[in-house]
């Protein structure tokens, strides 16, 4: 399958040895000296882009991000060339979302195997979006839900990995979401119509976990009464995702190490027969690897492998503004699911939400929203709702009291003895009332948020006559 690839290279001898060998493969050839002509192409409808790390007005990256940037999922595939292949340099490359990293002078047969690679890959991932369209599924991104600037860059940074066939290491805390993370970078790379296997390694007892990796032959043990595929075997031309990797054994992070060098395994029982592997390992961890290492417990040679690429998940509490959108999405689901009538999330219990510190993270959000929902009644997830494990969650500390001119209405209503609902809904009447029935003014007459004097508002079952549209 021939394509249309874009040389950047400032060498003249370079750029025409490789045009040479790209036009006699039958494939259409665009060349650039720099970055600014380069650029002036992005309207070619590119496959690929070979390209220079170093240029005379700005180095091959700068180049990639500012296609990336002009382009996005429409951009062509990126290969960096350079003659100073360092480590570093390859790292950045890869880190960047670049797809792979050549030295020169080019193999021609290894480009020839690139290139070939790229177009299959592109054209897979053309026919798995227009299949997803068709079914109308949703998409791993509309399942991972933020707006927050530490959630968006996270975002970016998997989907700019996911082009690349770089081991990639996921690191958070227990609840932040690493697994979708590791599904989104699946579903966006050329192996997204491959499968994606899964493996805790956490929960299967380190006496299990060796075969369920590399699978056995019959008779290898005991209970092995026939042969077995593993599930390294399973994700062939796929993913494979490593979930709690920091729980593995010293021994299996022995086999685990070759699996990644070699790209091939041997079955328990397998007596020397060696079987190939086409697969993509992703690896997550809650723990601190680096003192792993140094405390003997996590092979050094094993950390380097996987932390090629590390994708830092945030915290809840260091995205405070996607509490809202979260709660919001949670409620809507487990009231549909247990088909209950909560319209949402009060104003009050969305500001104790707001508050928590989540030490359990997006987890520990849903399993509070899902209680509430299933075990509270009205129309509104109200602040008594909200239980985390077998205690109410507590509300913020507002400091201590400070005396008003409202202590004296406070007084009046306690020694007449009516009910605080009936003092609210007049009080609320009455604002309403001074402000021409204008909800937002009425509000800060308040003190409140118009968002809670609604919800008030709508509480009390206030007429519509005494508010007009604001």
């Amino acid at each position: 399958m021939a394509g249309r690839v874009l040389i950047v290279e400032d060498e003249g001898a370079q750029a025409r040895a490789l045009r040479g060998h790209l036009e006699a493969d039958g494939h259409e050839v665009l060349v650039a000296e720099d970055g600014a002509t380069a650029l002036g192409h992005l309207d070619r409808g590119l496959d690929l882009v070979l390209c220079d790390l170093r240029l005379p007005d700005m180095d091959g990256l700068e180049i990639f991000r500012r296609v990336r940037e002009a382009l996005g999922d429409d951009s062509p595939t990126f290969v960096i060339l350079t003659a100073y292949g360092t480590v570093e340099s390859a790292r950045a490359a890869l880190k960047s979302g670049v797809y792979d990293y050549l030295t020169k002078p080019v193999d021609p047969t290894e480009l020839t195997f690139l290139i070939k690679n790229v177009l299959d890959q592109r054209r897979l991932r053309r026919e798995n979006r227009e299949l997803s369209r068709a079914a109308g599924k949703a998409s791993i991104g509309e399942r991972l839900r933020g707006q927050s600037e530490p959630f968006r860059a996270m975002v970016e940074l998997a989907r700019n990995a996911a082009e690349s066939e770089a081991t990639i290491l996921i690191r958070g805390e227990s609840g932040t979401g690493k697994e979708l993370v590791a599904e989104l970078i699946h579903a966006s790379s050329p192996r997204a119509r491959g499968p994606f296997v899964k493996v805790n390694c956490g929960a299967i007892p380190e006496t299990l976990l060796e075969a369920e990796l590399f699978g056995h032959e019959r008779g290898a043990f005991t209970d092995a009464r026939k042969a077995r595929k593993g599930r390294f075997e399973l994700a062939h031309g796929g993913t494979i995702f490593l979930d709690e990797i920091g729980e593995m054994s010293p021994a299996l992070q022995v086999k685990l190490l070759r699996v990644l060098q070699e790209r091939e395994l041997e079955r328990i029982g397998g007596q020397g027969q060696v079987i190939p592997l086409d697969i993509r390992l992703m690896a997550a961890t809650n723990q601190d690897l680096e003192t792993m290492v140094r405390e003997g417990t996590f092979r050094e040679d094993l950390y380097y492998r996987i932390n090629v690429i590390t994708i830092p998940v945030p915290p809840l509490r260091e995205r405070p503004g996607d509490v809202e959108l979260l709660a919001g999405h949670f409620c809507a689901r487990f009231t549909a699911r247990n088909k209950k009538a909560f319209r949402g999330i009060s104003p009050e219990a969305m500001e104790r939400l707001r508050a928590h510190r989540w030490p359990g993270n997006v987890r520990e959000l849903e399993n509070v929203v899902e209680r509430a929902v299933v075990l509270g009644q009205g129309e509104w997830i109200r602040p008594e709702h909200l239980v985390d494990g077998s205690e109410a969650m507590r509300p913020p500390s507002d400091g201590p009291r400070r005396a008003s001119s409202g202590d004296q209405l406070v007084r009046s209503a306690l020694d007449s003895g009516t009910p605080l609902d009936q003092w609210e809904r007049e009080l609320i009447r009455k604002a309403l009332e001074r402000t021409g029935g204008n909800v937002t003014q009425a509000a800060r007459l308040l003190g409140l948020t118009r968002r809670t004097l609604q919800y008030r508002i709508e509480k009390h079952r206030i007429g519509k006559d005494a508010v007009r549209a604001t």
